[in-house]
């Protein structure tokens, strides 16, 4: 798995459409996201999971269908993401990869991802998050000694 560079060409279309990507999604235009998401991973060389630009890609589009309850698309995706350049460990991956798989009835894995997830950010990843997976974290970590 290398970090590989892609033309400046590349790389300022990719961006442009994640841009644009980024808008719409805010706006609340799902589909319209995705379209310039889908767009945007089209212009990744193959290889795809030797570029960076397919972690965040990835983490965006899984994020779409994430915030639509598709939680078994979105894992499949994030689980590609984790393969790509800094997507292994990256902590807010393996937040929404725990959070999947605790909505998918994984227990174990949600476990082990949302401990990623708090490990590499602590407790604030969970801020913005419904309080049930903070609370399923909490079953599983042991408080500090003393």
């Amino acid at each position: 798995m290398g970090k590989n560079r892609l033309t400046r060409k590349a790389h300022d279309a990719i961006t442009q459409l994640s841009k644009e990507g980024d808008e719409l999604a805010a706006l609340g235009n799902d589909q319209a996201a995705y379209d310039k998401y889908s767009e945007a991973w089209d212009l990744v060389p193959e290889d795809k999971a030797n570029w960076e630009a397919s972690t965040w890609l990835l983490g965006a589009i899984g994020e779409l269908q994430f915030r639509r309850g598709s939680f078994e698309k979105a894992l499949n995706t994030y689980l590609r993401a984790v393969q790509c350049p800094n997507g292994l460990g990256n902590p807010y991956i393996h937040l929404r990869i725990g959070q999947c798989q605790l909505e998918l009835g994984n227990t174990n894995g949600a476990s082990d991802n949302l401990t990623r997830a708090y490990m590499g950010a602590g407790e604030e990843i969970f801020e913005k998050e419904d309080a049930k997976y903070l609370a399923h974290l909490r079953t599983i970590l042991l408080p500090p000694a003393g």
